[in-house]
């Protein structure tokens, strides 16, 4: 069944609650590296956490409620450290060349995925399964805007900025998602992050030079 966005119950304010929620979550993830979603009950979750279904049905009205907070929450994750990397390697070098920043970053992300390889697999399968439009168009947002903080030491025109920042997304997600639902068990990184890498530098290179700063002239927050 498709839902809309994380529709938890009550909003977890209280520490004490915030942890229950986060033990619950926490738990289907353990469980998600040993079997699909579709195989884990809610009375598995809730033992794992150390919480009686009660309890569970507090923040969450169905299994699906905690897939989808898993999914925003796995996504959310990975764009924080993305851009903290990127603010990281900005400050570290105020003449850095477009080209070896965005390698740098692509690198960061790929190893970031391949690290928790089976937890991302099962995250973009669940995501198609049951994340709606509305949800899934949230998601391709937080990572659009992403990119197009990551290039702005770069890139000044806000709509070219938009457009490039919305295609490097489309290059990386769309490579490594549908790779990873073919073939959970997928091995060659090294290929794959060439060929991203080459992807994303064939659309790099096609832009307008006059409007792309290909080094950046001083330190640049995003």
């Amino acid at each position: 069944m498709k839902i809309s966005a994380v529709q938890a119950r009550r909003k977890p304010r209280q520490s004490r609650a915030k942890l229950t929620q986060e033990a619950l979550q926490e738990s289907f993830v353990r469980l998600l590296h040993e079997r699909a979603a579709p195989e884990i009950t809610i009375r598995e979750i809730t033992d794992l956490a150390g919480v009686g279904l009660g309890t569970f049905y507090e923040y969450f009205s169905k299994k699906e409620d905690l897939i989808a907070l898993t999914i925003h929450r796995q996504v959310k994750h990975n764009a924080e450290n993305l851009k903290n990397y990127a603010q990281n390697l900005i400050k570290l070098s105020a003449d850095m060349a477009l080209e070896n920043y965005l390698k740098q970053i692509i690198h960061y992300q790929i190893q970031q995925i391949q690290a928790q390889q089976f937890l991302w697999a099962q995250t973009f399968l669940l995501e198609r399964q049951v994340s709606s439009q509305d949800a899934y168009q949230k998601h391709y947002q937080l990572m659009t805007e992403l990119w197009n903080d990551i290039l702005k030491p770069f890139i000044q025109p806000e709509q070219l900025r938009q457009r490039s920042a919305l295609n490097l997304h489309r290059i990386s997600y769309g490579f490594i998602s549908q790779t990873l639902l073919v073939n959970i068990d997928f091995k060659d990184w090294d290929d794959l992050t060439q060929d991203i890498l080459a992807a994303a530098q064939s659309f790099i290179g096609n832009l307008n030079p006059a409007v792309i700063s290909h080094k950046m002239s001083k330190k640049s927050d995003i």
